[in-house]
Formats: structure tokens, C-alpha cells, sequence
């Protein structure tokens, strides 16, 4: 069975939006105005984590018919920490509320009058918020026409308008790199890239698509994956193209305005130059849009597994405790779902990657018992060490000794344990396998 162009354009499209949300409209300009010059190699490394890893991710999910299926390659007790600990990260722990109190504290607070209770405002804006998408995931079956068919198209010609714009009238001035970018901009890019969450999230919205797949009639596990395959192929192109929109004018804005904490006082910025008072109205829709409908696909996918692995709740009581939860959390304040995010991301995307890669290339591995679990737990040995050090917690002479190891510093050295751990796998299965001859 095949689909029509018409439905493949609506999954499409909702996978798009299911990955564009506060952290994708916020970290491209900030990556493009503090690279200045140094922006292509750094928008390349940020594709590969904001774009490549997320549809791999997706595809491989699929596949294996769930995270928790691939996980359990590692070990059944890993599976389930790691599979809730994914689902906790991009939900209500820290996916959804940043995505909730970006549009307001980005596009909304800035041009309330001075000496407003932002603390108020932030707790009337976040409710309405949370109702609109408690309202939209009790009918889930409606909700793949709601993203497909108008929030996203609506986002994306609200994006395509501002690029535009900028385009004929925007302020350009390019200048030079910012430390991170001006000797190892790629990895800096690919470290960016973390912030958007977008391979964490894969892991849990490859089973999504399939869903989605299947109940337009595909039943079939080889037609699921090659629909999920073109479905990422589409996403991720127009995912690309809004990033390149994005960072590019960050980069030309680089030389015009001052550097701050994040890309929404970029963006922000922009906006104001060329629209004015008005360009308020524009940037606070295209915030709520991309991070309404990321939320939304975030409470109707978390709640559907919880449902199904915690069953003493139905569906719509997961969705009330997961958006009531998240209002709590948002609340909080951006900066502070932001400093907790970073070393959280920085133990968990390592260890994401290694399992998307090693999922993408089972057919290699089926044979090898400790494969999954030696270079998982060597990746995450490193990952949840460099998170914990950057977090602030003294290593000691311990973390001495780890920051002479190569690329540690910038974030990346669990490539290298990673890589050490599939070779002794390797070694340890060919002689496991020899004695048992």
C-alpha cells in the first residue's frame, strides 16, 4: 500500500513540527550571530545534531517498533531508566515547559509596560497556553489534521515572510567569531545542536509516525519504515532550510547588535528593525506556534507510553497530570529550565547517539552479545562525567586526568570510548564465540 501525496504532506508536516519548537527558533540565530564569519562550518556540525541524528532517529525507532525494543539491546533494567528518563527529559521535566515559556518570556514580556508583575502575566499566559493544548490532546484523533493541516503551514509562512523581509530591508554587518567559534567552530555547531533536543525527542517520536502511519492503513513493517524514511526526508528538508533562514540572519545581524544570553533577543531584535512596533504581534505568533504545536505532540506521544506502561491511568488522565505538571514547572522561569537542561542534555545526547547508531547498523551486531552494553556504558561513564564537571561538581584529580584525554574539553571524548568499546566488543565476542567451538 502507498500513500497519497496529500497525507504524506500532512505526516510531514507534523514531524516537522513535532521537532520545531522553543529550542529550534531560539539557538539557530544565537548560533549565527556569535559564529560571525565562522558560520558555515558551524551551521554544518549543527545540522548533523538538529536535523541528520533526529530522522535517524525516527527511522531506527521504527524499526525496532519503540525505544524501549532498542534499549532492551543494552539491558532490560537500562531500558526502562533511560527509556523514562527520555520521556521525562522532553516532557513535562524540561521539553514542554521551555517550550511553553519561551514565547512568553522572549515575545511577549519585553513589551509589557515597565514595573508589570512579569511573575502574574507569566502565570495568565502559561495557563491559557496549557488549556489550548489540554483542550487540543483529549481528542487526539483530530490532532495530526490540526498540526498538519494549519498550525504548521501557518508557521512556516510566518517564517518565510520574516526571511524575506530581512532579506530586502534588514541590517547586515558580518563580524568575527565569538571565542567557542573561532577554533573549533564545527564542534561547537554539533555541541549547538544539543539544545534543540531534537535526537532525544526522535527516540520517542519514531513510534509516533508509525502510529500515525497505521491508522492511515499501513500495516505492513516494510511499507511503515520506507514511509517513515520519505516522511523524515521532507521533515528534516524543511527543517534545514528554516535553520539556514535562522542562523543566517543571525549572522548577518552579528555586526549590528550586542550578544546576549540567547537567540530570542537576536531574533527579537530583528523583528523590531524591520517591523516595528508590530513586528511584537509577528514574533509572539510564530513563538506560540512552533511551541504550541512541540508541546502537543509532546503530551499526546508521553502520555500514550505512559498510559500503555502505567496503566492504573488512562490516556486522559496521563494528558491532565503531564500539562498540569509542566504549568508547574514553567513557571520557573526560562533561565532557570535552561541551566537545568544543559548538563542533563550533555550526559543523556551521547548516549542517545551511540544507541541511534548502533540501532541504524544491528544487522552488523545481532551476534554480539555485549556490543550494546559495553559501549553504552562506556559512553555514558564519560558523558554523565564531563555533565557533572560542567555542572560544577569537583572532579578532583580525576577530572585532571580526563581533561588531558583528547576532545574532552569540547565535550566529545565519549566518541573515543565509544569507538574503544565497539572494537573490544568485537575481540571479546570472537573469543567468546571461539570457545564455544
Amino acid at each position: 500500500m502507498k500513500l497519497n501525496k496529500s497525507k504524506m504532506l500532512i505526516i510531514s508536516f507534523m514531524l516537522f513540527s513535532l521537532f520545531f519548537g522553543a529550542g529550534n527558533l531560539i539557538f539557530p540565530p544565537f548560533l549565527g550571530q556569535n559564529a560571525g564569519n565562522h558560520t558555515v562550518p558551524a551551521m554544518i556540525g549543527f545540522l548533523i545534531t538538529a536535523v541528520i541524528l533526529p530522522i535517524l532517529g525516527v527511522v531506527v525507532v521504527a524499526k525496532f517498533d519503540g525505544l524501549n525494543r532498542l534499549a532492551e539491546k543494552v539491558g532490560k533494567r537500562f531500558s526502562m531508566i533511560f527509556t523514562l528518563l527520555i520521556y521525562l527529559s522532553i516532557g513535562p521535566g524540561l521539553g514542554i515547559p521551555r517550550a511553553a515559556s519561551v514565547p512568553f518570556e522572549m515575545a511577549v514580556a519585553p513589551y509589557l509596560p515597565e514595573k508589570t508583575n512579569l511573575t502574574i502575566w507569566m502565570f495568565a499566559y502559561s495557563l491559557v497556553f496549557f488549556l489550548v493544548a489540554l483542550w487540543l490532546c483529549l481528542n487526539p484523533g483530530k490532532l495530526v489534521s490540526r498540526i498538519g493541516t494549519f498550525l504548521t503551514p501557518s508557521l512556516l509562512i510566518l517564517l518565510c515572510f520574516l526571511f524575506i523581509t530581512f532579506l530586502f530591508n534588514g541590517q547586515t554587518q558580518v563580524a568575527p567569531p565569538q571565542t567557542a567559534y573561532v577554533y573549533s567552530p564545527f564542534l561547537q555547531g554539533f555541541s549547538d545542536g544539543y539544545q534543540t533536543m531534537d535526537t532525544i525527542a526522535a527516540l520517542n517520536f519514531g513510534l509516533v509516525i508509525a502510529t500515525t502511519l497505521g491508522s492511515f492503513g499501513l500495516n505492513d513493517k516494510k511499507s511503515i519504515i520506507r514511509h517513515t524514511v520519505l516522511a523524515g526526508i521532507f521533515a528534516g528538508s524543511i527543517l534545514s532550510a528554516v535553520y539556514v533562514m535562522l542562523t543566517y540572519m543571525g549572522m548577518c545581524s552579528s555586526g549590528v547588535y550586542s550578544i546576549h544570553e540567547n537567540g530570542a533577543w537576536t531574533l527579537r531584535a530583528i523583528v523590531y528593525q524591520l517591523f516595528g512596533n508590530f513586528g511584537a504581534i509577528l514574533l509572539a505568533a510564530i513563538f506560540t506556534l512552533a511551541c504550541l504545536t512541540t508541546c502537543l505532540g509532546l503530551i499526546n506521544s508521553i502520555s500514550q507510553y505512559f498510559s500503555t506502561r502505567f496503566k492504573k491511568l488512562t490516556y486522559r488522565q496521563w494528558v491532565y497530570v503531564i500539562v498540569v505538571f509542566s504549568f508547574l514547572i514553567c513557571n520557573l522561569g526560562l533561565n532557570a529550565i535552561l541551566s537545568i537542561s544543559v548538563p542533563i542534555l550533555n550526559a543523556i545526547y551521547p548516549i542517545s547517539i551511540v544507541l541511534i547508531i548502533l540501532g541504524l547498523s544491528h544487522k552488523l551486531w545481532e551476534n554480539n552479545r555485549c556490543i550494546y552494553p559495553l559501549t553504552i556504558a562506556s559512553t555514558g561513564f564519560v558523558s554523565i562525567l564531563y555533565s557533572l564537571e560542567t555542572a560544577g561538581f569537583p572532579l578532583g584529580f580525576f577530572g585532571g586526568f580526563l581533561h588531558k584525554l583528547p576532545l574532552y574539553s569540547e565535550g566529545f571524548c565519549w566518541f573515543w570510548f565509544a569507538i574503544a568499546a565497539i572494537f573490544i566488543s568485537v575481540i571479546l565476542n570472537a573469543i567468546f564465540n571461539k570457545k564455544k567451538r
